[in-house]
């Protein structure tokens, strides 16, 4: 059997595997092709991994000879019709992406998205929204502190004392846990906002201040998203919002609902009562954003404050963003690869069904088909 790597579309630097898990695929038998050039901007060389023991070829050549194709992003459409009868493996939104999900279906492919797996103790090893979102809430609060005019800890100086930087957190999930961390290490105080009672601890063993709003919806089987709350619930999450928002300097956003719009958390009015100068981070752009002025993958100043709408920061750490992700992949290939190294569908097996999106000629994700 053949597993191809393909190349990323030039805004993405990340690669499906580096060289380093290439003998792993090796000792089951797996042939290993790369597209040339599909690791560079990983700083991962098509010499690198033609030592490891894969074989370089180009774009055409992976997509003919390939049985398992592993692409983070979804190929250009003129390019399906060649992956008939193939396994394409990656991160497609499909509840975004219904559409293409259906014509993928009637092209033959059989779909894995691994942003679908069930968010189950078993799955930990292959959740690639965790690894990934770990780097963007990390990335999160360096970028503010470059962004920001002002230091993040407190200074004393024979010119004065220096204040140390408010940071709000909106969202508790992977993203924010490793922000409020990171904020923490560079002497910032930390407030977070989730709408699940149950990250308190984990917040308040961060070192952060933990607000809380009374009367939330259970948010316990969303995986780490967040749910629709009632608008008696909206309201007395804005107010406190916006209290802790005026005081704010760095804000950094992270609530997002599976298939749906993300919920605009920040107003207008709360923009206005922050103080020149300070940042939001919006995590949320891809889907739309926590602001009304969000844009994705752009800078908005708005009353002095300066809105970074940014969904892709995994992808500034492209070397760890990829190291993590291919191990993801390859805990994953575990599943669906039998020890004689050909692929074996086992559709008892909750993951494996669970993030399976198109097969046989049909969409047989039940969320995804519904949608």
């Amino acid at each position: 059997m053949t597993i191809g790597v393909l190349k990323e579309p030039a805004h993405e630097t990340r690669v499906s595997l580096l060289s380093e898990l290439v003998p792993s695929l090796l000792k089951k038998g797996v042939t290993v092709l790369v597209e040339s050039g599909a690791g560079e901007k990983a700083f991962c060389s098509n010499a690198a991994y033609e030592n490891a023991g894969a074989q370089i070829k180009s774009r055409s050549e992976v997509l003919a000879a390939a049985d398992i194709v592993l692409s983070i992003f979804q190929p250009d459409p003129s390019e399906i019709d060649r992956l008939k009868s193939k396994v394409i493996i990656g991160v497609f939104q499909p509840l975004f992406n219904v559409e293409e999900m259906k014509s993928w279906a009637v092209k033959g492919l059989t779909t894995f998205s691994l942003d679908m797996l069930p968010r189950t103790t078993r799955a930990q090893a292959m959740d690639v929204l965790s690894s990934q979102a770990n780097i963007a809430g990390y990335k999160a609060v360096l970028t503010a502190a470059n962004l920001y005019s002002r230091y993040f800890p407190m200074f004393m100086t024979a010119a004065g004392s220096i204040k140390p930087a408010k940071v709000l957190i909106l969202g508790a999930g992977v993203a924010g846990l490793q922000a409020i961390a990171t904020a923490k290490r560079l002497g910032a105080v930390v407030e977070v906002f989730d709408t699940r009672p149950a990250v308190k601890e984990e917040v308040m063993s961060l070192g952060a201040k933990f607000v809380e709003v009374e009367g939330a919806a259970d948010a316990s089987k969303a995986g780490g998203y967040a749910v629709e709350q009632t608008e008696e619930y909206k309201q007395k999450q804005q107010q406190k919002i916006a209290d802790s928002i005026a005081k704010a300097d760095i804000v950094i956003t992270t609530a997002q609902i599976p298939g749906k719009k993300a919920p605009i958390l920040i107003t207008e009015e709360m923009i206005k009562a922050m103080r020149n100068g300070s940042v939001i981070i919006d995590i949320a752009a891809a889907t739309g954003g926590n602001t009304p002025f969000t844009k994705n993958n752009e800078t908005v100043n708005f009353n002095g404050v300066s809105i970074l709408g940014n969904s892709y920061l995994p992808s500034t750490m492209p070397s760890d963003a990829s190291k993590v992700y291919g191990k993801n992949v390859l805990n994953f290939l575990q599943l669906i690869i039998d020890k004689e190294g050909k692929i074996n569908l086992n559709w008892e097996d909750d993951l494996v069904k669970g993030c399976c999106i198109t097969h046989e000629g049909e969409v047989i994700h039940e969320r995804v088909k519904g949608n």
